[in-house]
């Protein structure tokens, strides 16, 4: 997970040497391994690291907590260095969207190592063939756990509960984007008849992993490491008698509420915070300002107006005012 600090300073390196492994704190040792033995993979997991970001702060915009702690990659706060719910979700994210951007990566030519994924064992239809340029899923999926799990095999990483539960989640990431795979075709055939098609396999977008893993968040299992045989394993806090399930997110300990600024443990508090008089969920005024009230203000919003269609073919339109009614939380 220690890559997504590479989200800010990343992108100024040219990563062309292998000295440029060495500039980062980003990454820790194992990972500047891999960095110097595959430089060419750099790009992807810069954008990666960026894309996670983006995506978990778009995913969690309505909540008390945000994803802002995020920002501070790889010097994380409380709330994502100690095993909470919401570092779940960010270190699964995270891996998700690594495996992602280099299977993307591959398809389009970006990469020397790898190129389009292998035609599908699957038997094609009568009406369809395999072709086109499919995302090469095995190969994110490969390079992908090798940079996210670097992390945490190394032995500052933290506790061996810490270790255990964010192994397994990145592993929940990666899982989920397996399942986003789905078949795309292209039509071809005598004035778009479509009497035969070639088709491919292509991931769905990053956006519909953060959505699968946002209802496992709201889900998420807390947990304890146990003895079994020979080994370490986690188990439900709360239900120790089943064991802990591959597709569901887990955590150590229990979050703040978020609703009050608290260094100690990561919260930013929501003072300040939009929110939505009407709504009743997520976003609400309620639940957003934890029962300290909002205020309100008035804010001028310029917007495109009276649009009129020219033969052919532009669009004019003027910039209207209006006045729109905004609420923050108390």
């Amino acid at each position: 997970m220690s890559f997504s600090g590479l989200a800010a300073n990343g992108s100024t390196v040219d990563w062309d040497q292998t000295q440029h492994c060495k500039l980062l704190d980003a990454l820790v040792p194992a990972q500047q391994h891999l960095c110097k033995r595959n430089l060419e993979l750099m790009h992807s997991v810069v954008h990666a690291a960026q894309l996670t970001k983006a995506v978990c702060q778009s995913a969690f915009r309505d909540l008390r907590w945000n994803c802002s702690s995020i920002e501070s990659a790889p010097h994380f706060t409380p709330d994502l260095a100690k095993g909470t719910r919401e570092s779940a979700f960010v270190f699964s994210l995270a891996s998700a969207v690594l495996s992602h951007s280099i299977a993307r990566a591959c398809a389009s030519g970006e990469l020397p190592s790898c190129s389009c994924a292998p035609a599908p064992a699957e038997q094609a239809a009568p009406d369809f063939r395999w072709g086109g340029c499919g995302d090469n899923v095995r190969y994110g999926l490969q390079m992908g756990s090798a940079f996210s799990d670097a992390a945490l095999n190394v032995r500052r990483s933290g506790s061996l509960a810490f270790k255990l539960v964010h192994l397994h989640n990145n592993e929940v990431g990666r899982q989920l984007l397996l399942e986003s795979v789905e078949t795309r075709c292209k039509c071809h055939g005598v004035s778009g008849s479509c009497s035969v098609r070639t088709c491919w396999k292509a991931l769905l977008g990053v956006g519909h992993v953060s959505e699968q893993l946002k209802v496992r968040y709201l889900a998420a299992t807390k947990v304890v490491v146990r003895q079994a045989g020979g080994r370490r394993v986690l188990v439900p806090r709360e239900m120790e008698v089943r064991p802990v399930l591959d597709n569901e997110l887990v955590y150590l300990v229990s979050s703040p509420d978020y609703c009050t600024a608290n260094a100690r443990y990561g919260s930013h508090g929501t003072t300040d915070r939009h929110c939505n008089k009407t709504a009743s969920g997520s976003g609400s005024c309620g639940l957003m300002c934890c029962g300290r009230g909002y205020n309100t203000y008035r804010e001028q919003v310029e917007e495109r107006c009276h649009c009129r269609y020219h033969w052919c073919c532009y669009v004019t339109c003027r910039k209207c005012q209006h006045s729109v009614e905004r609420y923050v939380c108390k």
